[in-house]
């Protein structure tokens, strides 16, 4: 495998166990510095500008990249992390915490930049399998952050976020020594109104090739927000799980998903091209949705899980299309737009789910997953018909 390839997948494994190892600790840690127990406004308030951050910074941290190259923005976004972690370590106040998450947003929006690395150092028909490896080595990162910031939270509160940054040092130091650039930035003269973070997503939209397919992204990426907000909500509703199940659980799909995106979402790719990819996903996908609705034991959901994390496969074959619709010189630009527009369904999407979910779970909670069916079902007809937007236009 490519040395340059395995140090921007180590690099993406570590950013995502630094950005797990967080959400454990955070809840008791507003309480501890707010003095209350009714911290749930202002914790979603912190996720939300979180979201909102990467939102922002997405595009803009893609632009700068394809403009100054993306290793010196990847170093920068590294080393301001870690000094970041180290801040939130010993912040005083809910004010310099909430600071600090919102700082974190917008480093962890350099995730764009090591998707156009990829973008860079891979030829067109190995995108497919390499974002595949992304995908999973991010999921890797969910699995172990999370656990990891359990333990030392036990030991002290604020352990995560020393950890955090020591993880930021240790990328820092990858990228010194052993990242090498990927691609030379431009030398003509900045554009100022690309750092407009609205400018890249309005570039994007007003280009026909790649509108369909960002909007199929889109949607993919509400639809999806779905696990993360309802999962706990309806195996505790239904089956009365533990917390402790629900992290069994979540660690079940975290190691599916890793294992469906290393190793089947570049075969299955080569094998049925991109269109067919993502069909075969969202097939896979809305069938176990069907199935979830109306199972009646707990145990199926965990034979449903494998099921969920192949419908996965089709993230990568979709990213993969998106970044031949533009050239070279675009690519941070695309990516930033991608993540950033995540980032607006990952603010969206649980204030969506969640009100409908408290309307049914008392009548139907498995009805909340026929919610997400629907969506999926009147996201066909772009995939399905939009045939022009399906092919690749450059190598």
């Amino acid at each position: 495998m490519n040395k340059a390839l395995i140090v921007i997948l180590l690099s993406v494994t570590i950013d995502a166990i630094g950005i797990g190892l967080i959400f454990p600790i955070l809840p008791s840690l507003l309480q501890e510095l707010t003095g209350s127990s009714d911290i749930s406004i202002l914790y979603g308030l912190i996720l939300a500008g979180y979201a909102l951050m990467l939102f922002i910074f997405a595009p803009l941290l893609g632009v700068l990249s394809d403009r100054f190259g993306r290793r010196p923005i990847l170093m920068i976004a590294m080393g301001g992390a870690a000094i970041d972690y180290l801040i939130m370590t010993f912040a005083p106040t809910i004010e310099i915490l909430v600071i600090g998450r919102l700082i974190a947003g917008m480093t962890a929006a350099s995730m764009a930049v090591a998707s156009a690395y990829i973008t860079d150092i891979s030829n067109q028909d190995e995108r497919a399998q390499r974002f595949g490896l992304l995908y999973a080595c991010f999921g890797v990162g969910f699995i172990v952050g999370p656990a990891l910031g359990g333990v030392l939270g036990d030991i002290w509160l604020r352990a995560p976020f020393l950890a955090a940054a020591i993880l930021n040092g240790l990328n820092l130091l990858l990228a010194i020594f052993l990242l090498p650039e990927s691609r030379k930035g431009k030398k003509q003269t900045m554009n100022i109104k690309k750092l407009n973070p609205f400018a890249p997503i309005m570039w994007a939209m007003n280009l026909a090739s790649i509108r369909q397919l960002l909007i199929i992204s889109v949607g993919f990426a509400f639809v999806g927000t779905i696990y993360s907000t309802i999962w706990v909500l309806f195996t505790q509703d239904k089956f009365a799980w533990s917390v402790g199940m629900v992290g069994l659980s979540l660690t079940a799909y975290g190691l599916f998903q890793a294992a469906s995106s290393a190793l089947l979402a570049g075969p299955i790719n080569s094998w049925l091209g991109e269109k067919k990819t993502v069909l075969f996903g969202l097939v896979i996908e809305m069938l176990a949705l069907v199935f979830i609705a109306f199972i009646g034991q707990w145990w199926m959901l965990f034979i449903l899980i494998p099921l969920f994390a192949i419908g996965d496969v089709g993230g990568p074959a979709l990213q993969s299309l998106l970044t031949s619709k533009v050239g070279e010189d675009e690519q941070g630009q695309l990516q930033g737009v991608v993540m950033s527009l995540a980032s607006l369904a990952a603010v969206a999407g649980p204030v969506f789910f969640t009100a409908i979910y408290s309307i049914i779970r008392l009548e139907w909670p498995g009805g909340i997953w026929l919610v997400a069916l629907a969506l999926y079902i009147i996201m066909l007809p772009f995939i399905i018909f939009g045939s022009s937007a399906w092919h690749r236009e450059r190598k």
